[in-house]
């Protein structure tokens, strides 16, 4: 057997047939456009992240901001009538509520207990606009020797926010000093005219 030398000139640049050199180009371009792709692919989703994170950076923000309560609640006279029965007034009154928080709140219930005074709101529900104001009737209990303590009554509300979700909240009410004390004093002091 014959050995077959081959001779590799280092001078000349390598001669490749048409063809195999077309297939290079054309694996060199689509090399290319697939990191084009890639990298428009890469740049559209950062966009998209960004832009997401942003929208949850809000959400979360609207979120936090419809859940919020935030209210002062005032005694107001409403005096419709009452009662007095040894010494303990029925009357009905009005709670003057300011909703001093960034979003509308509807209240659906009013409740206190304390040393010798019941609130019970009748029922009725009432939206507040942030900033505004509403009236809600209450049905009082008070005793006429122990309810007007110099600690305020703490009252419970139950409000729906704007998430639609009921919270529990408890604002202090002074009663020492307010129309509700006005009207329930002059129903407990006794009648001189029999």
């Amino acid at each position: 057997m014959a050995a077959e030398h081959v001779v590799i000139d280092l001078d000349e640049p390598a001669h490749e047939p048409d063809e195999r050199g077309g297939t290079t180009q054309r694996n060199v371009a689509n090399r290319r456009s697939v990191l084009l792709q890639l990298v428009v692919a890469f740049v559209i989703g950062v966009v998209l992240g960004g832009i997401g994170v942003g929208e949850l950076r809000d959400s979360r923000a609207q979120r936090e901001r419809s859940s919020v309560v935030a209210l002062v609640a005032l005694p107001e006279s409403g005096y419709s009538g009452g009662s007095n029965s040894r010494g303990t007034v029925r009357l009905n009154g009005q709670l003057t509520l300011i909703n001093t928080g960034p979003a509308p709140i509807t209240i659906r219930a009013i409740q206190a207990e304390g040393p010798g005074a019941q609130v019970r709101g009748m029922g009725q529900a009432r939206l507040i606009r942030p900033g505004g104001t509403g009236q809600i009737l209450v049905d009082l209990t008070l005793e006429c020797s122990t309810a007007f303590q110099p600690e305020p009554l703490s009252v419970r509300f139950s409000v729906e926010t704007e998430d639609k979700r009921l919270r529990e909240v408890r604002y202090p009410v002074a009663l020492v000093g307010s129309a509700w004390q006005e009207d329930a004093l002059g129903m407990c002091e006794p009648r001189l005219d029999s």
